[in-house]
C-alpha cells in the first residue's frame, strides 16, 4: 500500500517515530504541501494523511486508487466528506488525542488574562521591582476565578474537561451544547448573559461560523473575558476587535485564527489585553505522540477490515 503524508511537520517536527507507518506500506512523508501540489503528491496513493491541507471534492475524484483518507487531527472539516463517501472512501479522525491538553491550555490563556504574568516578569528582570519603592507592584487589574461563572460552549470531552477545572477553581459552570443533557447546560442566550468567561470548545460547522459577533457580543457581560481553543472562524475578528477597543470586552485569549499563519492585516494584531498564541493548544509531545498512535492504528483498522474513527460512515 502507498501511503502518503501531506503535511506532517506538525505532529511530528522530528521528534517522534513514523516507524508505526512504514510497517504498513511505502510511506512518503511531505513536512508541507502547497495546496496547488495535493492532487500530483497524492498520485496513486491508497491511503493519505492530512492536518491542514485541504481535500475537496475535485482533489478526491481525480486521486484513482485513493481508499483511505486519515485526518492528523479532531476536526475533518478539510476534507469533503461527501464527495469521499461517494467514491467509498473511509475518513477517520483521532478524538480526543489532546483533551487534557487543550483544557490545560485554556486556563493558561485565563490566568495569563487575569494576572498578566508574562509582562510583570518582563518588569522585573527589566530591573522595576529593584528600583521599586514598595515591596510590591502591579500594572493591570488582577482578577480572582473563584464565585465567577464560566460558560462553555461545546460539552464535548474537552469542554467537560475545562468544566473540571474550573469548578476546581471555585467557579460555577454552565454550558451550552446541542444536545443539552446536564442540569449545567442552557441556552446560547443565557450563557452569553450569565457569564464572567467564555471559553469555546465547538467544532466549526456552518451554523456555529461566525458565532461570536457583534450581535452575540452585545448580550454579554461587560467586561467579559473570552477564551477561543477551537476554530478561529467561530468568532468575527473585527468584531472582537470593536469589542476589545470599547472595553465591552475586558481581554480575550486565542490561540486559533480565521486564517493560519496569521494575516498581516488581521483585525486583532496589537488588540489590546488580547492573548494570541500560534494554534500550539494541542502541541505538548504526549499529545502528539498519541496523536500519531491512533493515526497508525486508524490505518492498521482499515487495512485489517475493521475501520474505526470513521466520520462519514
Amino acid at each position: 500500500m502507498k501511503i502518503v503524508v501531506l503535511d506532517g511537520y506538525a505532529a511530528n517536527p522530528g521528534d517522534l517515530s513514523w516507524d508505526a507507518f512504514t510497517s504498513q506500506g511505502e510511506l512518503t512523508v511531505y513536512d508541507a504541501t502547497p495546496q496547488s501540489e495535493a492532487l500530483a503528491r497524492i498520485g496513486d496513493a491508497e491511503a493519505v494523511f492530512t492536518n491542514k491541507v485541504i481535500l475537496d471534492r475535485e482533489i478526491i475524484s481525480q486521486a484513482p486508487k485513493l481508499r483511505f483518507i486519515g485526518v492528523i487531527a479532531t476536526g475533518y472539516n478539510v476534507v469533503d466528506v461527501q464527495a469521499a463517501r461517494e467514491r467509498g472512501i473511509d475518513v477517520c479522525n483521532v478524538p480526543a488525542y489532546s483533551t487534557q491538553s487543550v483544557a490545560q491550555f485554556t486556563f493558561a490563556l485565563l490566568l495569563e488574562l487575569c494576572h498578566h504574568v508574562g509582562s510583570h516578569s518582563d518588569a522585573v528582570h527589566a530591573g522595576r521591582w529593584v528600583r521599586s519603592d514598595c515591596f510590591t507592584f502591579w500594572d493591570t487589574p488582577l482578577i480572582e476565578l473563584a464565585g465567577k461563572t464560566m460558560g462553555i460552549v461545546g460539552y464535548g470531552s474537552i469542554g467537560r474537561a475545562v468544566a473540571g477545572i474550573a469548578r476546581a477553581m471555585g467557579m460555577d459552570v454552565i454550558a451550552y451544547t446541542r444536545t443539552p443533557r446536564e442540569p449545567e447546560c442552557v441556552s446560547f442566550e443565557a450563557l452569553l448573559e450569565r457569564s464572567d468567561v467564555i471559553s469555546l470548545h465547538c467544532p466549526l460547522f456552518p451554523e456555529t461560523k461566525g458565532i461570536i459577533n457583534r450581535e452575540s457580543i452585545a448580550r454579554m457581560k461587560d467586561g467579559v473575558l473570552l477564551l477561543n481553543t477551537a476554530r478561529g472562524p467561530l468568532i468575527v475578528e473585527q468584531d472582537l476587535r470593536d469589542a476589545l477597543d470599547s472595553g465591552k470586552m475586558a481581554g480575550a485569549g486565542l490561540d486559533v485564527l480565521c486564517r493560519e499563519p496569521m494575516a498581516p492585516d488581521c483585525p486583532l494584531l496589537g488588540a489590546p489585553n488580547c492573548v494570541i498564541t500560534p494554534h500550539f493548544a494541542w502541541a505538548p509531545i504526549e499529545a502528539r505522540r498519541r496523536l500519531m498512535n491512533v493515526c497508525a492504528e486508524n490505518l492498521r483498522a482499515f487495512i485489517a477490515g475493521r475501520p474505526q474513527n470513521v466520520v462519514n460512515a
